[in-house]
């Protein structure tokens, strides 16, 4: 087998598999260990993987604009959506960070809903703004504008005075072992403190995401109370529901 194909044949089984082991790929490939380890760092250089210990997992999807992220796959975001609503009850304290599949989940919440709401996103503040009996509490900070959610110090410390009954996260990447994770050291400071806040902790989470990695880890996936999904195979679920969280699908 050529590298190249060798290479395809690496990026097929992660896309099937979500994440490879080097002396696994060893074997079912016939190459050594060393062979691998060369393959694995070349797609990871081409920004095709990302490399961890021991192997490789996938890529996450690429952090793009708020605005330009609203119009993909909003069918399935709007399906997670739908069923994270059984989880929303009157006189809660919510805390709702910034996420388009939260944006989703906030447009569906009925009016007559009576529940404080805690956020550092915008825009879900202002998709709040017609419901009478939500009291909205905004965190300030400094807005990152490329995912319209104000980050820093400020709100680190406003967090700090607060207790929330359910935190619905935002999820860039998560993997079973590895956990969740952002991009930015910045954002994963606050998830860090809205974790750290909250009863429960809420994930709505494309299929997209998952077997995947960044750069910051926020906290363990088993933080995770309940894990809303699609489409996921019994084996990845049976993973998740062994670190005791509740994942609906």
């Amino acid at each position: 087998m050529l590298k190249e194909e060798r290479q395809q044949e690496i990026l097929k089984i992660l896309n099937s598999e979500q994440k490879v082991i080097t002396s696994d790929l060893s074997q079912r490939l016939s190459v050594s260990k060393d062979t691998i380890r060369r393959d694995l760092k070349e797609l990871d250089n081409q920004g095709l993987i990302r490399r961890v210990h021991s192997g490789a997992l996938r890529k996450g999807p690429p952090v793009v604009d708020f605005f330009a992220r609203q119009n993909i796959s909003s069918d399935i975001k709007m399906k997670l959506a739908q069923k994270a609503l059984r989880f929303i009850k009157d006189n809660q304290v919510l805390l709702i960070d910034g996420s388009t599949t939260n944006l989703h989940l906030v447009n569906q919440l009925p009016l007559t809903l009576n529940a404080t709401i805690i956020t550092n996103s915008p825009p879900i503040s202002m998709a709040l703004s017609n419901h009478k009996q939500v009291e909205v509490i905004m965190l300030g900070g400094t807005l990152y504008k490329q995912s319209m959610i104000n980050l820093g110090i400020k709100t680190v410390e406003t967090l700090n005075t607060m207790i929330a009954d359910l935190y619905i996260m935002g999820i860039y990447n998560i993997d079973s072992q590895i956990g969740i994770s952002v991009p930015s050291l910045s954002e994963c400071l606050v998830k860090r403190k809205m974790v750290d806040i909250s009863t429960e902790i809420i994930g709505l989470v494309t299929s997209d995401k998952l077997g995947t990695v960044s750069n910051q880890i926020v906290c363990p996936t088993e933080d995770l109370t309940y894990m809303v999904t699609e489409n996921i195979s019994s084996d990845i679920k049976k993973t998740y529901e062994n670190q005791n969280i509740i994942v609906i699908d």
